[in-house]
């Protein structure tokens, strides 16, 4: 299982599997990522293919994630802040719902191929 989906089940309280798999739902249903944009294309700009990328992401082994971060932002109702670890700056990216109403914030860091929670 990836480590996003491991990093977010801390505080979804839902399995892993099963966040991967709503995630992939609302992507599937082309639930809105950022505002104005269409989701397919997104996908598009990812993959070249919304349904193979989609496909992809329902593979256990395939990690997740900006397009999944804020998916989960969208499903949860959350502001997830990711700490990035990767270039020694330490800054912070922070996600947020489409609706901009988020009902908690949760923190994960980055390493460039890890993610972990900030507990």
């Amino acid at each position: 299982m990836s480590c996003l989906f491991n990093s977010l089940q801390f505080f979804i309280k839902e399995d892993s599997f099963t966040i991967r798999q709503k995630i992939c739902d609302y992507l599937l249903a082309n639930g809105q990522i950022m505002e104005g944009l269409d989701t397919s294309f997104i996908l598009q700009l990812e993959s070249n293919c919304p349904a193979k990328y989609i496909d992809q992401m329902k593979n256990t082994s395939t990690w997740g994630g900006a397009i999944e971060i804020q998916c989960a932002c969208n499903i949860w109702a959350l502001t997830i802040k990711v700490q990035n670890r990767r270039d020694g700056k330490n800054e912070v990216i922070e996600f947020v719902p489409v609706t901009k109403v988020s009902e908690r914030i949760i923190e994960l860091y980055w390493t460039g191929g890890h993610y972990e929670p900030v507990r």
